[in-house]
């Protein structure tokens, strides 16, 4: 845990979980530095696979930068510097030896807003499939897309018209299209930057049972300013607060019994 954070983690209700869940995601004393202002401060977290993770806290508090962090894509940012280890399963993501492009294969990423490639619904999901050689006949490629868009609960929607752009369908079918994207390339964990943030409440709705559903077999970590949306989705949750991690622990107990008075006026809307 971070220097001055406190855990929320007990032994009853979902704490369970936490018991028996192995760590996936090792953070240790990460800090993240943009030129000379420093965004994030000896974050140290433990993120359990087949577990989601929320991430909440006010705008501009370390959250996205955190999550960028697991996939490395702050290694695009120049003058970005990260510090401190992050681990899966027990290696060092930042290891000389790891390939980010490997890496991030194995870590997917969804973006706040529905970033649909410019080509049909078929290519969108077949992309990363195909750069990492997944399929070596059209019948194995086909097998792929229809199963990854069945994953992301897609598939009887779009299953007539693969052919068609992606970019024609709705907001909330563009981000199951990401998704179904994202899982094609069989990663082990999937990073979410406020999926829903640009989603009507129905489409909401529907990404947030995907998320229930996909956390039975990966590790999930999503970023979200709705607590209403960590309260249902995750299992953990972590309080950020100017670039500090304040509290962790079980999303149950973070909600209804935090330690920090900070949790406490952030959760019941006092401040951020």
């Amino acid at each position: 845990m971070a220097s001055g954070a406190v855990s929320g983690a007990g032994a009853t209700g979902d704490a369970g979980l936490k018991a028996v869940a192995r760590t996936k995601v090792r953070a240790r004393n990460v800090s993240v530095f943009y030129g000379p202002k420093q965004a994030l401060f000896d974050i140290s977290l433990d993120m359990p696979e087949k577990t989601v993770t929320a991430l909440i806290g006010p705008s501009g508090c370390g959250k996205s930068t955190f999550l960028r962090s697991i996939n490395r894509m702050n290694d695009t940012i120049e003058g970005c510097r990260v510090e401190g280890e992050i681990d899966i399963d027990g290696e060092d993501i930042n290891d000389r030896s790891i390939d980010p492009v490997l890496l991030r294969a194995r870590v997917g990423m969804v973006f706040q807003k529905p970033n649909p490639f410019p080509k049909s619904i078929f290519d969108n999901v077949a992309y990363g499939a195909r750069i990492h050689g997944l399929a070596s006949t059209k019948k194995e490629m086909e097998a792929i897309v229809e199963s990854s868009l069945e994953r992301a609960g897609l598939w009887n929607e779009v299953k007539d018209r693969l052919n068609q752009p992606g970019t024609g369908l709705s907001g909330g079918q563009q981000q199951r299209l990401v998704i179904a994207r994202a899982i094609a390339v069989n990663p082990e964990i999937i990073l979410m930057d406020e999926p829903c943030s640009a989603l009507d409440p129905i489409a909401t709705a529907k990404i947030e049972e995907l998320i229930d559903e996909l956390r039975l077999n990966y590790c999930i970590v999503i970023v979200t300013h709705s607590m209403a949306q960590a309260a249902r989705v995750s299992q953990q949750t972590a309080f950020f607060h100017m670039g500090k991690l304040v509290e962790t622990g079980d999303t149950e107990l973070i909600f209804t019994n935090p330690r920090d008075t900070r949790t406490q006026d952030y959760i019941t809307g006092r401040f951020g």
